[in-house]
């Protein structure tokens, strides 16, 4: 998380709005450790990370949707499984939970 609060002043300093995604728990095996994070401004910019590149672009939409509706935070997962072959998905085969919030202050 100290990795993006250089980012996350700047933005909010700027006025920018700004969503914080977490990993809260990983199934199997997982590209980033429970704790690692990632923030989105209202702008689409990112800094962090929450899966070294496999999941990003997904995150980044559902942290989007979080600031551009009613705010209301959100516990998500990716992962693979047969039936959702072409979906987002870790190509390492395990399964990260992420919570997703605006930050607000």
């Amino acid at each position: 998380m100290k990795d993006i609060l250089d980012d996350i002043d700047r933005w909010r300093s700027a006025g920018k709005r700004v969503a914080v995604a977490r990993v809260v728990n990983i199934e199997g095996s997982g590209p980033r450790d429970p704790g690692a994070a990632m923030a989105v401004n209202e702008d689409g910019e990112v800094a962090g990370s929450v899966s070294g590149g496999c999941v990003e672009g997904a995150v980044v939409g559902e942290a989007l949707g979080i600031l551009q509706g009613d705010g209301t935070p959100r516990l998500v997962k990716f992962g693979y499984s047969d039936d959702e072959a072409f979906a987002v998905g870790l190509t390492c085969g395990g399964i990260i939970h992420l919570f997703i919030e605006p930050l607000s202050w």
